[in-house]
């Protein structure tokens, strides 16, 4: 069980700053894409998600 929860949030967070690296937003209008604080915070959460951990 914590091997899973670790597991979800270290690569939502990986996926989470990859899509602010990668997909991103230029304009600074995107509320995820925007920040990479809260792109990664926002993978952590789907990570958890997927992971059925919540």
């Amino acid at each position: 069980m914590i091997i899973r929860l670790i597991t979800g949030l270290v690569v939502g967070g990986i996926l989470g700053y990859g899509m602010y690296r990668f997909v991103g937003c230029s304009s600074g209008a995107c509320p995820i894409t925007s920040n990479p604080w809260i792109s990664t915070f926002y993978g952590m959460v789907m990570g958890l998600f997927m992971s059925g951990v919540l």
